[in-house]
């Protein structure tokens, strides 16, 4: 204990008007927060204030107006303003220490996180942020010890608007809010992927404890990348590599702008990684329950089906009719599988053809299934239609190389709709989701070329849509499938072969469609790029495929020009439906010599003609 002189020394440098300084918890360039005891209510609490003060009355009046402002917005994720006042020359604002230890005190006393903890976290404090945003405030000094934590992992934001900008005392107030906000806002988002960084790393990024600093040396302001690395205290799931990365992409372009979009994109990976069914794959359950899986093309389409001439067609005839629209094509295979699994698990294996589905269905389900679609455009607005179009007509044409790549004996109907089936996902979300469609193309868009990357690329597809939704296209898809309660079989044939991946010899019929159909929507794909890479495009596609497949170039070239993909390469896509089963009669390109000689001792299938297994036509 120290003598009565050195205690009354020291006492006035351990108050703060009324307030007993107890801690110093952190001090940035911007701000600093202390624990404080408060007599009047007995209690300890958390005091913040600017690092710097105001430098005229009218700033501390602007201060504390703003700061009265953003105590009135109300979020489970925001904390709870007690107090805010002055102690001459400096302002605060007081918050009770009840409500948990800050992230670095749980840090330092815990140790880092798993990936889940950190990513609820984050999430939690974006969706306080968003919701300040939205109201027009924003934080400005976003670090770990301004995030506190309860003992249920409830996060609270400490701190909003506390680090206000020092302009100068002339300044006008009013006409250098708006801008500052919004760009203020922007910062905030960057700040919190910086923070979840810091928790998956265990580190300080840029070995910079202030993510003020770190903000100051990233690109554009600096020269430094910020690069989620790999090695890491637990493994990092890729959907949340990707997550992180892009909040602090080097282009400012492809990061996240908004709080509401980066929450979105980490709480959907969250909810998938904690559930099957959770995040973005409940949401588009429950769009599909209110406005169906696909809006139907052709109401005239629909309206023969439903008419009583309909009963005097063959079953082919039907089923080719019915494969002209993807949304009946793809309700009758939900409705026959469906039904099939209530039998039981005797009841055979997935239904992937058209005509044994109406068989099955009768007449009365195929009118019920085209009488259950939605009218084309469903919920789009004129542009979202439009590209939506595109992208099925682009889905359509991949469908068709397929049938033309395809082996001897197989029918091109159910090439055709497995084909159609590895798009499911991505076709899902251009029709409920095209917002984020339109932001997953976008950041597949190689930035600008700059002096430090004179050769920038941009993200591939399954980054991208982690990037967005949290979760990637195929994976959406699959979840639809099993709802549908389609087989293990078909699932494993909607899967594309990744590009990473080297392509091996099919083993069975099941791989070879597959594989097959994986190619066509690779070569579809090429075709879309710019006309420079699309010739390099084809012939790298060709050569992963070659050895498995039994392919050259010369048959690729024959598949592509016999389904007109060749002709449409380049085209916006936006004209009409062609027919599915005119692609397949005329798709006849022989796969190989072998294949060839095959094929002329047989006569060429086409679609309903016979009844396959999901796979492979059987005499």
């Amino acid at each position: 204990m120290s003598d009565n002189n050195t205690t009354s020394t020291a006492a006035p440098m351990r108050r703060f008007g009324r307030f007993e300084l107890r801690a110093l918890l952190h001090k940035s360039q911007r701000s600093m927060l202390w624990v404080v005891f408060d007599p009047a209510s007995g209690q300890d609490m958390y005091l913040m204030m600017p690092r710097e003060k105001p430098n005229s009355e009218a700033a501390m009046l602007h201060w504390l107006k703003t700061v009265d402002g953003a105590s009135r917005i109300h979020h489970p994720n925001l904390a709870h303003v007690i107090e805010t006042g002055r102690v001459d020359p400096w302002p605060y604002v007081a918050y009770d220490r009840a409500l948990g230890e800050t992230l670095e005190e749980r840090l330092a006393r815990g140790g880092p996180p798993l990936p889940l903890d950190a990513a609820g976290w984050a999430a939690q404090a974006l969706e306080g942020l968003a919701f300040a945003h939205e109201a027009g405030h924003a934080h400005r000094d976003i670090q770990l010890a301004h995030l506190v934590v309860d003992g249920s992992n409830h996060v609270r934001v400490l701190g909003l608007e506390v680090a206000q900008e020092i302009v100068p005392a002339s300044a006008d107030f009013n006409a250098a809010t708006r801008r500052a906000v919004r760009e203020a806002a922007e910062e905030d988002v960057v700040s919190i992927g910086l923070l979840l960084h810091r928790l998956l790393t265990g580190k300080p990024v840029l070995d910079e404890p202030d993510l003020q600093a770190v903000l100051q040396r990233m690109q554009p302001q600096g020269h430094e990348l910020v690069r989620l690395g790999w090695e890491t205290p637990y493994p990092i799931p890729e959907p949340l590599r990707a997550i992180v990365n892009r909040a602090s992409d080097r282009q400012t372009r492809q990061r996240y702008h908004l709080a509401r979009s980066f929450w979105r994109a980490l709480d959907g990976w969250r909810q998938s990684a904690e559930q099957d069914d959770g995040g973005p794959i409940a949401l588009l359950k429950d769009k599909m329950q209110r406005f169906g899986h696909l809006p139907s093309t052709s109401t005239r389409l629909v309206t023969t089906v439903a008419s009583s001439s309909m009963e005097s067609q063959h079953g082919s005839q039907l089923a080719a009719m019915a494969l002209k629209d993807m949304a009946l094509s793809l309700e009758l295979i939900r409705r026959v599988n469906n039904a099939l699994r209530q039998q039981g698990p005797t009841s055979g294996g997935t239904v992937l053809n058209l005509q044994r589905a109406i068989a099955m269905l009768g007449l009365n389900g195929l009118e019920d299934a085209a009488r259950a679609l939605k009218p084309w455009p469903g919920p789009m607005n004129d542009g979202q239609a439009q590209f939506m179009q595109s992208v099925m007509r682009r889905v359509q044409r991949a469908g068709q190389v397929a049938q033309a790549l395809r082996p001897a004996g197989y029918d091109g109907e159910v090439v055709y709709l497995i084909s159609l089936m590895q798009n499911l996902g991505r076709l899902l979300v251009q029709y409920h989701f095209p917002d984020d469609a339109q932001q997953i193309r976008q950041l597949q868009v190689a930035p600008e070329a700059t002096e430090d990357n004179p050769n920038p690329r941009g993200m591939n597809e399954q980054s991208a849509a982690y990037a967005v939704l949290g979760c990637d296209l195929e994976s959406l898809g699959l979840a639809v499938a099993r709802y549908w309660g389609l087989g293990d079989e078909l699932q494993h044939m909607m899967r594309r072969q990744p590009q990473e991946a080297p392509v091996r010899h099919a083993d069975g019929d099941i791989e070879l469609l597959r594989l097959t159909c994986s190619l066509a929507n690779e070569l579809v794909d090429a075709l879309a790029a710019p006309e420079r890479k699309r010739q390099a495009a084809i012939e790298l596609a060709t050569r992963r495929y070659a050895r498995a497949l039994g392919l050259g170039l010369r048959e690729i070239y024959d598949a592509l020009g016999a389904s007109g993909a060749i002709a449409d390469a380049g085209d916006s896509g936006l004209g009409a439906m062609t027919d599915p089963s005119i692609g397949a009669a005329a798709t006849a390109a022989p796969r190989s010599r072998l294949r060839e000689r095959a094929e002329s001792g047989a006569p060429a299938s086409s679609p309903g003609t016979r009844m396959p297994e999901p796979g492979k036509d059987r005499p």
